[in-house]
């Protein structure tokens, strides 16, 4: 319980109801996970868990190049890195619905990353709470923030919708994404005339080879419709600046609905919330148990995703549902040391 909620060792409260024999019993568990993440050691379950289910630890390896994003610096990597923890800091805290952290209308900022972002008004280095108005609605929740759109790019120059559908689908719709075939040929850079092509141009003639078509057909639409956000998480209207093409993002969906952008994007997918809340789960208990879910735990997570549905997606139903349960509370023999007992008998 400890290490699952401070990633550190008891303190002597901890030690000494379990010592009594009392820790198991449901009034006190549920007072102590309480008192523990009301202690500033809780942090660490936003830092550490935060980072594995967002894959904020991928942003230390995210740099495009400073010809085509010279405003591309490590304070502004570590302003999206602080932005999205801060969010998911919010949805513990408040115990709101984990949903929320597609849906929210308000993020953290600094002076710097509000001016990356085209955001008045917000002086100095100090990250405040700011409410995202309807002009702004693009920017509602962790398809907006650049922790997010930054680490979905690819050579250095450009955006990656397919990274971007790929991210979506592992990380909201909880899906493994298909693996690509072997010898995927590249995107071609001109066609006829010389006439140099858009990345989604290029991406068309590249799903008509067949061992690829499949695959993208599910992942390209949900990046193109994401198109608007820069490799930097900038909002532009036109790809390679003002004097570029005007951005195409109208796509269709695997399930046939078409959207247009990111705001109609986020709205259809909210109709995949229970994806996204199974999938959270599947992450924290991952953390808590200190392996991969299997099969047979499978009906535990079930179990707690119904009964968190019943109050209404709160992250603290979630946490506690992971703490009740077999998997969290009973240690799982190896078959390794499993086998030597068996021999030892």
């Amino acid at each position: 319980l400890s290490f699952f909620l401070w990633s550190s060792s008891p303190d002597d409260e901890l030690i000494n109801l379990a010592n009594q024999n009392k820790l198991h019993t449901s009034p006190i568990l549920e007072q102590q996970v309480r008192r523990m993440m009301n202690d500033p050691k809780s942090s660490a379950l936003v830092e550490t868990f935060g980072d594995q289910l967002l894959y904020l630890r991928n942003l230390p390896a995210t740099s495009p190049d400073g010809v085509f994003y010279p405003n591309w610096d490590d304070e502004l990597r570590k302003s999206f890195k602080r932005e999205t923890e801060l969010l998911f800091d919010s949805i513990i805290r408040e115990d709101h619905n984990v949903v929320d952290l597609l849906t929210a209308d308000y993020t953290f900022l600094n002076e710097r990353l509000a001016q990356h972002y085209g955001i008045p008004n917000i002086y100095g280095s100090q990250f405040r709470r700011v409410h995202l108005g309807p002009e702004l609605d693009y920017r509602h929740g962790l398809l907006g923030q650049g922790s997010f759109l930054s680490v979905t790019w690819v050579q250095n120059f450009r955006t990656s919708p397919v990274k971007r559908g790929v991210w979506v689908i592992e990380n909201i719709l909880g899906t493994a994404p298909p693996e690509p075939p072997p010898n995927v040929p590249p995107l071609e850079d001109s066609k006829d005339g010389g006439k140099v092509m858009t990345l989604r141009e290029q991406m068309t003639v590249h799903r008509k080879n067949e061992p690829c078509a499949s695959c993208h057909k599910l992942m390209d639409p949900i990046g193109f419709a994401l198109e608007n956000f820069d490799a930097d998480a900038k909002w532009r209207t036109k790809q390679g600046g003002d004097g570029g093409v005007p951005l195409d993002t109208e796509a269709v969906l695997w399930d046939g609905t078409k959207v247009n952008g990111p705001v109609e994007l986020r709205q259809h997918l909210l109709a995949y919330s229970p994806q996204f809340v199974r999938m959270v789960t599947e992450k924290l208990m991952t953390y808590a148990i200190g392996r991969g879910v299997e099969y047979e735990d499978m009906p535990v997570i079930r179990g707690i995703v119904r009964e968190a549905d019943k109050n209404h997606d709160k992250f603290s139903s979630i946490l506690m549902g992971v703490i009740k349960s077999a998997p969290f509370q009973m240690r799982v023999k190896s078959e390794e040391v499993a086998e030597r007992q068996k021999v030892g008998q």
